[in-house]
């Protein structure tokens, strides 16, 4: 699987779990750790924890990928998980806000989410 395809999933599953202002930051020229930022956020801790699961989860079941660290699960505050190619930050919003990497990250492109991704939208039709 490409860094972007990876990415694109990440955000279909943090979607999947009502994640709110999730944005694919392109870092590839700007930063040599990683290729692509996913940055979501939630409205708890509990919603933090679970669209961190969700991505987990689903990466590992539908994709057979298992990340190389995660961090700050238990807490629910911030939850990053290391997948080499795509760093996923899951924040509760005023974590978010206050780190400011949308900021930091600011000269990286952000890359689209197309709607074949946006599953949520999808059972909510049906």
């Amino acid at each position: 699987m490409h860094s972007k395809e990876r990415a694109l999933f990440c955000a279909a599953y943090a979607l999947e779990k009502k994640a709110f202002n999730v944005r694919i930051l392109e870092v590839t020229g700007v930063s040599t750790l990683t290729d692509y930022l996913l940055l979501a956020s939630g409205r708890s801790d509990r919603q933090v924890q679970a669209v961190a699961e969700s991505i987990r989860a689903g990466l590992k079941k539908e994709h057979a990928t298992a990340p190389l660290a995660i961090e700050g699960m238990n807490e629910g505050r911030w939850v990053l998980i290391d997948y080499g190619d795509v760093m996923v930050h899951v924040f509760q919003e005023p974590v978010r806000e206050f780190y400011d990497l949308d900021g930091l990250w600011s000269e990286a492109a952000e890359v689209p989410i197309p709607d074949e991704y946006h599953w949520e939208r999808k059972a909510e039709v049906r």
